[in-house]
């Protein structure tokens, strides 16, 4: 099965030199955001470094295509709820999902969006569970972009030496970008902590002078 799914992989990439480059970049995107297991980073790396003056309008169709596709299982999941994840994700990952977005909120869409965790149970979750719209859109928005072009940037600004790079370094820069991600998570979280303990101190001092 991971050969099929290799040999697939490896054909999708080959039309990144094509004209239909930015269909089939577009299709996979837009796909992998609901259920497919390709991710759009490998064809978006390869169009970019044969044409790389067009390296951040690829990244930006590839951004748009996948938050398109995650519209569709937010659509998914507001309309069947629950029961559409438990066909395809197992229960412990579901509410493990659940759990990050009681906590997190928006920051949980923007994590998966950036990051190489399954984005599209993310998508489907945040529908199944009500989350508004607009801040869905919007953070999704940041994560995608954000993860597209950390690719299309450097291809953009050094191309086929920004290529070696990422074949000698990728697992570093990945990791860079992931544990970026995580820090300014991390901080947010630290900070809506500080808010709420002074918020709760300011309303017991108000409290205690009323009396």
């Amino acid at each position: 099965m991971l050969e099929v799914l290799s040999e697939l992989s490896h054909w999708l990439v080959g039309f990144a030199s094509s004209e239909w480059a930015i269909v089939v970049m577009a299709v996979v995107a837009f796909v992998e955001s609901i259920f497919s297991p390709f991710p759009p980073d490998p064809i978006l790396i390869a169009a970019s470094i044969f044409n790389p003056e067009m390296a951040i309008v690829f990244a930006a169709i590839v951004t748009v295509a996948s938050v398109a596709g995650a519209l569709v299982g937010y659509w998914l999941g507001d309309r069947f709820g629950r029961p559409v994840l438990d066909r395809f994700v197992s229960v412990q990952k579901v509410e493990q999902v659940e759990i990050m977005f009681d906590k997190y909120g928006t920051w949980a869409i923007i994590f998966a969006a950036v990051s190489p965790v399954p984005y599209k149970v993310f998508a489907v979750t945040a529908g199944a569970m009500d989350m508004r719209l607009k801040p869905f859109i919007i953070a999704s928005l940041i994560g995608r972009g954000a993860r597209m072009f950390f690719w299309a940037v450097p291809i953009l600004l050094f191309g086929e030496t920004a290529l070696e790079l990422i074949e000698t370094r990728g697992l570093l820069l990945g990791s860079i970008a992931g544990g970026a991600t995580l820090a300014a998570f991390v901080l947010y979280l630290l900070y809506v902590r500080i808010r709420r303990r002074r918020a709760d101190a300011s309303q017991y001092a108000t409290q205690s002078d009323t009396h």
